[in-house]
């Protein structure tokens, strides 16, 4: 498990106001399922090590040594996810599905954490491992369409983006936006809810000629000029400016859901259940409107019940197999 920003999701509706818990509960007598957590200090070494190391204890969890799992599920503290997926599938291989949700806390403040049967913690890599006896299928979606905008990273440091084309990345990224982060940049600060219809988008492949991206939603603007991003940045990449609108966003989780369900040919009554990850930012962003997000998962999902959380980092697998 882990934390989620301001509340949580069910058939029953979405919980944004004061303590809140939801549990998912799953009954597969034929199934194994484990879970394993690593921290830091278990492993002197890279994010990706600490992921392997947690995946090994999922396993054993499950009593499937030496079996590949259905579907890997990723509980991970912000800040390292690349790497957490790099080092999953170091062991696994492409080909298996991760799929999960950062950890988050209200305010970015890092005031986030995960948790097993055993322990909590701020900082670990939980792995949960699925060996179960019937399907599993996932879908994968931004939600964000392309615009014409777009430059070359041309400084960055790991989730920080220095400069877009040679000038200052805030600077560029306020003229791209028409001015969503100007009150911000003054003094700095956190800029999720006002950047959350205009993540920065790479390109990841194409099906049919129409190109899918992988977002980078920024987080935090700095006096000399910086953003943080949700996701590791390179020098070199072109970012594209991506952009979308509430209605989008409200009617997203449900258009997910079919794509799930297409991808089985299953009509709602297959379904036994449902993992619903969503963008804490984008529920900033409809969070008056959170009902109508509810409304289409369970209208697309029959009557099977579901779980959401809203995180600030979603792993997942795109169209063409990418984690």
């Amino acid at each position: 498990g882990s934390s989620s920003c301001l509340g949580v999701m069910t058939r029953a509706g979405a919980v944004l106001a004061g303590p809140s818990l939801a549990l998912f509960g799953i009954r597969d007598e034929a199934g194994s399922f484990g879970v394993g957590a690593a921290t830091p200090d278990a492993a002197e070494s890279s994010p990706a090590v600490i992921a392997g190391l947690a995946l090994d204890r999922a396993i054993a969890a499950a009593g499937r040594h030496g079996e590949v799992p259905t579907l890997v599920w990723l509980t991970a503290a912000p800040g390292h996810e690349e790497a957490c997926i790099a080092g999953l599938e170091a062991m696994l291989g492409p080909d298996v599905p991760i799929v999960g949700g950062s950890a988050a806390d209200d305010a970015v403040a890092g005031g986030w954490y995960q948790l097993t049967r055993d322990a909590t913690y701020n900082d670990a890599v939980v792995v949960s491992a699925w060996f179960p006896s019937g399907r599993v299928v996932s879908a994968f979606q931004s939600g964000y369409t392309p615009t014409a905008t777009r430059g070359q990273v041309t400084r960055a440091s790991g989730r920080t983006l220095h400069e877009i084309d040679g000038q200052p990345a805030a600077t560029v990224y306020n003229t791209w936006t028409g001015g969503a982060i100007a009150a911000a940049m003054r003094e700095g600060g956190g800029i999720l809810g006002d950047t959350s219809l205009h993540p920065l988008g790479r390109r990841v492949g194409e099906v049919g000629g129409v190109p899918y991206y992988r977002l980078a939603h920024p987080a935090t603007v700095h006096p000399d000029g910086s953003i943080d991003l949700f996701a590791d940045i390179a020098e070199g990449d072109e970012l594209v400016l991506m952009e979308g609108d509430v209605e989008a966003l409200l009617s997203r989780a449900g258009r997910v859901a079919i794509d799930a369900r297409a991808l089985a040919d299953l009509g709602p009554d297959d379904i036994a259940g449902a993992l619903v990850i969503f963008c804490a930012g984008c529920m900033l962003t409809v969070r008056d409107r959170i009902d109508r997000v509810v409304t289409g998962l369970a209208d697309s999902l029959g009557r099977a019940p579901f779980l959401g959380c809203f995180t600030f980092g979603e792993q997942g697998c795109f169209v063409g197999g990418e984690n």
